[in-house]
C-alpha cells in the first residue's frame, strides 16, 4: 500500500513538473501579416501531424532580418534555418525591406481567430513562441537601415484639449464616438468591435485614460513613420525600414479590471486598430511591408522586450548632416587636395618610369632581350 502511494505521488510530481516546464517554455505567440500585392510569408503554421509549430526568439529575429534584406546571424542553427523556410517564400530577390514590429505585453492569446484575420488581410502566419530568453535584433549601421520608434508618448504641449481632439479623431477613424471632455471628467470613448460588442472607456478612470492615451500615441507614431517613409523615398538612397515599439495599454486594463470582459475587449480593439494600421501601411508602402505582432504573456517591466532592436535611425543622421555645412566644406577641401597631390605624384612617377625604360641597358632588360648573352 505504501509503495503504491509513493508511486502515485511520484507520478503526480512528475506530471506537475512537466506542466510547469511546458508553461515556462512558452513566452506567447507571434503573428506575421503581409498584403495582397506581394506575398512574402506562407499561410500555414502546422506540420504534417497538425501540430502548431513553434519559433524561438532567435528564429523570429532571423526571419525579420531576412525580410529586411539582411543575412541572419551566423550562430543560427541548421534546424532554425530550415524553420525559416516554413515561414518565408524562397525568392531571395523579392523582400519587402520594411517591417512593422509591435510587441504587446500582458496578452497570451489573441481574441480574434485566424479565420477572421485571414479574411481581413491577405496572408497570416501564426506560431507559438518557445523559450523564455530575450534576443537582440542586431541590424547593420544607420546607413543601411532606418529605425523608427513607436514608443514616443504624446507631446508635452498636447494638453487636455489636444488629447480630446486626438480621441475624437480616433473615434471617427474606428467608427465610434467620443463625447465629453477630459477636463470636465466626463469624457467617454465608445467603439464598436468586430465581435458585435461595444467597448466603452470612461476617461475619468486612470486605467481607461492610460489605455486610450497609449492607443492614440501608437496611431500618431505610425502616421509619423509614414511621413518619414515619404521623405526617405524621395532621397537618392533608400534604406531598409523598421518600425518597432511595445504596447502596454492592456496591462493597465488588466491591473484595474483583471482578465474580464473589459480587458478582452481592449485586446479586440487593439487588434482591430492594428488591422486598420496594417491596411494604411500596405497602401503607403505599396504592399512591400510585413507586419509582425508579438503577444508576450509576461507583463513585468523587468522582463524587457522579447526583441530588442539595436540600430540608429538614418533619418536623424541625415538631419544632423544637413545642419553641419561648414564641416562638409572642410571635408571637400581636404578630399580635393588629396586628389591633386595623388595625381601629381602619379604623373611624375609615370614620367620617371618611361625615362628609365628608354635608357635601360640591354643586360638588364631580360624580357625583351632574354636571348642576348652579354657579359
Amino acid at each position: 500500500m505504501d509503495s503504491l502511494f509513493v508511486a502515485s505521488l511520484s507520478l503526480l510530481i512528475l506530471a506537475s513538473s512537466m506542466y510547469l516546464q511546458a508553461r515556462g517554455e512558452s513566452r506567447g505567440s507571434v503573428v506575421f501579416l503581409d498584403g495582397s500585392p506581394h506575398r512574402y510569408i506562407r499561410n500555414h503554421a502546422q506540420d504534417s501531424s497538425g501540430k502548431v509549430n513553434s519559433m524561438s526568439s532567435n528564429e523570429i529575429a532571423a526571419t525579420i532580418s531576412v525580410l529586411l534584406g539582411f543575412a541572419p546571424s551566423l550562430s543560427l542553427s541548421v534546424d532554425s534555418s530550415y524553420k525559416l523556410n516554413e515561414v518565408l517564400f524562397p525568392n531571395p530577390f523579392d523582400r519587402p525591406n520594411a517591417i512593422f514590429l509591435l510587441e504587446v505585453s500582458g496578452v497570451e492569446e489573441p481574441v480574434l481567430s485566424s479565420e477572421y484575420l485571414s479574411s481581413q488581410t491577405a496572408n497570416v502566419f501564426r506560431s507559438r513562441i518557445s523559450g523564455s530568453s530575450n534576443t537582440k535584433l542586431e541590424l547593420p549601421g544607420e546607413d543601411e537601415v532606418s529605425v523608427v520608434s513607436l514608443d514616443n508618448s504624446l507631446d508635452l504641449e498636447c494638453n487636455a484639449a489636444c488629447l480630446d481632439k486626438e480621441l475624437s479623431d480616433l473615434a471617427k477613424w474606428m467608427g465610434g464616438s467620443y463625447v465629453g471632455t477630459i477636463e470636465s471628467l466626463d469624457g467617454k470613448l465608445t467603439v464598436p468591435l468586430a465581435s458585435g460588442s461595444t467597448l466603452s472607456l470612461h476617461l475619468a478612470k486612470k486605467a481607461d485614460l492610460q489605455f486610450a492615451s497609449i492607443l492614440v500615441s501608437l496611431v500618431r507614431n505610425v502616421k509619423m513613420a509614414v511621413e518619414i517613409h515619404k521623405d526617405l523615398s524621395e532621397s537618392s538612397f533608400m534604406p531598409s525600414e523598421i518600425m518597432t515599439g511595445r504596447f502596454t495599454g492592456i496591462e493597465a486594463l488588466r491591473a484595474e479590471y483583471g482578465s474580464g470582459d473589459t480587458a478582452r475587449q481592449g485586446v479586440e480593439l487593439l487588434q482591430t486598430t492594428l488591422l486598420k494600421l496594417s491596411d494604411m501601411l500596405q497602401v503607403s508602402y505599396k504592399g512591400k511591408l510585413v507586419g509582425v505582432v508579438i503577444l508576450n504573456n509576461e507583463s513585468s517591466p523587468e522582463s524587457g522586450m522579447l526583441l530588442d532592436v539595436t540600430s540608429t535611425a538614418r533619418f536623424s543622421r541625415l538631419l544632423e548632416e544637413e545642419s553641419s555645412s561648414t564641416t562638409e566644406s572642410e571635408v571637400l577641401l581636404v578630399r580635393r587636395s588629396l586628389a591633386w597631390i595623388t595625381g601629381v605624384i602619379l604623373l611624375l612617377s609615370t614620367l620617371i618610369g618611361v625615362y628609365l625604360l628608354l635608357n635601360m641597358p640591354l643586360t638588364r632588360d631580360t624580357l625583351l632581350y632574354s636571348n642576348v648573352k652579354l657579359d
